[in-house]
């Protein structure tokens, strides 16, 4: 979408915003030529702050194809909040609910006028230790598949410093640097004619975050994991270790405990 359909929301938010992330960050921004000029495309993102939407968007705007994210639909319904989310063209997402595939539909249609959709493949904040990537959901592959657009993947590492995951206390000097590092479209091609089964989605999801892994480890300088942290294994893991601390505490309890057999018959 050429800079100028950006639209009043969008110039307005930036109004707002820029200042504020220009004073806090400093940026090491590249890759932007891998940012299509024209056509519909999707952007694969790493989540790993509640502020790096912002910076991430900051980036994106710069290219002149600003990006449409998936918001959850609470936020579409708070005054001012909303009528910006509503102004921008952001799509709501509605989980648990009958409208759940309408951000799916929603995400489709903006593709195929020419516009960029933004995704979080991960769903949330990374809950891996070292922030790597972790196991993400099927949507950006869902839409991939579905309209064959160009996927970008991109990394970005840096905010989080700023606002470390799941904190509210910034950490504001010394300054921070942005660091965000977009890739060449991700070859999904060989998916393309074949059934959309759970098994091709979830092959596809992984080509997708493996390329936006591989751009984050030439932002640090290191090796990701061999295989991504996976929040539901861990969670069926604690549960597993809970039952067996449990149970052991349980039996250790029950030999201790003392008997009063001989005392009652006497």
């Amino acid at each position: 979408m050429p800079r100028r359909r950006i639209g009043f929301w969008y110039r307005f938010a930036a109004v707002l915003c820029k200042p504020w992330l220009v004073v806090l960050i400093k940026r090491d921004w590249r890759g932007m030529e891998h940012i299509p000029a024209a056509g519909g495309f999707i952007t694969a993102v790493n989540h790993n702050s509640h502020v790096d939407p912002f910076a991430y968007a900051h980036y994106q705007y710069n290219t002149g194809r600003v990006p449409r994210f998936l918001a959850k639909s609470g936020l579409f319904r708070k005054g001012f909040v909303g009528a910006a989310m509503r102004g921008t063209g952001q799509i709501p997402v509605y989980r648990e609910s009958t409208d759940a595939l309408s951000a799916f539909r929603a995400a489709i249609d903006a593709v195929e006028r020419g516009e960029c959709v933004a995704f979080y493949p991960e769903g949330t904040i990374t809950r891996d230790p070292d922030l790597w990537p972790m196991t993400a959901k099927t949507g950006a592959a869902r839409v991939a598949l579905q309209t064959k657009c160009p996927v970008i993947p991109v990394a970005q590492w840096g905010v989080n410093e700023l606002l470390p995951p799941y904190s509210s206390r910034p950490h504001l000097f010394p300054r921070k640097t942005h660091h965000v590092l977009a890739g060449p479209p991700v070859d999904l091609s060989r998916f393309y004619g074949q059934e959309m089964t759970t098994e091709i989605l979830k092959e596809a999801t992984e080509v997708i975050m493996a390329a936006v892994t591989r751009q984050l480890e030439e932002i640090r300088g290191e090796k990701a994991p061999e295989t991504p942290y996976d929040p539901r294994q861990e969670r069926i893991e604690q549960r597993r270790r809970t039952e067996a601390e449990t149970g052991v505490q349980t039996g250790a309890q029950a030999g201790a405990q003392p008997s009063h057999e001989g005392e009652n018959s006497k």
